[in-house]
């Protein structure tokens, strides 16, 4: 059934919507902008200026979930008298961010397959809780009474196979924090367990996940219709979030509300509440200005986990343009 067909048949006058044109959508490549406004070790916010939502919605799914990364796949019991039970042990095993970098492992060939030292890291979580004889007898606090009674992350060591030993140190593959409480326990009771770090994506399973959060906003944009000032403009700077509203003086003397940066707004909407406010500012977003943050669990740096999920959007194209490919040769 062609459309010709369909516009007769339900005596439609007006033309079928055309397919978007690209150019509706996106700027001249010379536009693309990315600018860093924050950083450091663990968290980067930039701008990205110039590229369709689809696009940056990419990154962000793509850096949730495909993003490879090391975590603890399995987890060998060999005695567990603590009071978790196996299954919640391991979980919270798998958990525990690796310093490991995903980059320097292979994908394992096989669910079932012999760990190698090119795609498993080995791990020894061995320790028992007992009384502490140097305890006062007055002293009720079970730091003083017992001794390994709490399991933390920096209780997992390393057992390098191979050629790891030479190439890797246990600072760079165990785990990031040392604090993460694992298990309590009580005199008697011990873990004997054997873990095994395989590379994997979030896709998967959410241990992989590389990232903390990756979110994306529009760029908020203010416009004040007139010149508002005195006392209401005061109440205007009230109405956004700090930073957003500045006061300047004008040649009578007189406080002028001014947009200082419309980055902060928090899209409260206060100013409409005021009738005598209201028709005072145009809210409204930037559709091709994304403000995006990563916050990275501690493997990768930020700024080095976008590149990667830049890397796997273009693994991504290739791949369909060579299914294309293949169909057009048939």
């Amino acid at each position: 059934m062609d459309s010709q067909y369909i516009l007769r048949e339900h005596n439609i006058s007006k033309e079928l919507p055309r397919c978007p044109d690209p150019k509706d959508f996106y700027r001249k490549p010379t536009d693309l902008q990315i600018n860093v406004v924050r950083y450091n070790a663990e968290e980067i916010e930039f701008d990205l200026i110039g590229v369709h939502t689809s696009l940056a919605n990419a990154f962000r799914r793509i850096l949730l979930s495909e993003v490879p990364s090391m975590a603890i796949e399995k987890v060998l019991v060999y005695n567990n008298t603590s009071l978790l039970q196996d299954e919640v042990l391991a979980h919270r095993l798998g958990l525990i961010p690796l310093r490991a970098d995903s980059r320097l492992f292979e994908y394992k060939p096989e669910a079932d397959a012999e760990p190698t030292d090119q795609d498993t890291l080995k791990f020894e979580l061995k320790i028992k809780c007992s009384r502490n004889a140097a305890a006062g007898k007055e002293s009720n606090r079970a730091d003083d009474l017992y001794l390994n009674h709490n399991v933390y992350s920096k209780h997992i060591k390393w057992l390098p196979i191979g050629s790891q030993s030479d190439l890797y140190k246990s600072t760079d593959v165990g785990p990031i924090h040392d604090d993460i409480l694992i298990a309590k326990m009580r005199p008697g009771q011990e873990l004997n367990v054997q873990l095994l770090a395989v590379k994997g994506i979030a896709k998967d399973h959410a241990k992989f996940s590389p990232v903390a959060t990756a979110s994306y906003r529009l760029l908020p944009t203010i416009h004040l219709t007139r010149e508002v000032e005195g006392d209401l403009a005061v109440r205007l700077q009230s109405c956004f979030s700090p930073g957003v509203i500045k006061l300047v003086e004008n040649d009578q003397g007189k406080k002028v509300a001014e947009v200082d940066n419309a980055r902060y707004d928090t899209c409260s909407r206060n100013v409409f509440r005021f009738a005598d406010l209201k028709d005072t500012v145009v809210l409204g977003r930037a559709k091709d200005h994304f403000i995006f943050t990563i916050e990275s669990v501690g493997a990768l740096k930020p700024d080095e986990l976008f590149l990667e999920s830049v890397k796997v959007l273009k693994n991504k194209c290739r791949a369909f343009l060579q299914q294309i490919n293949n169909v057009n040769n048939q």
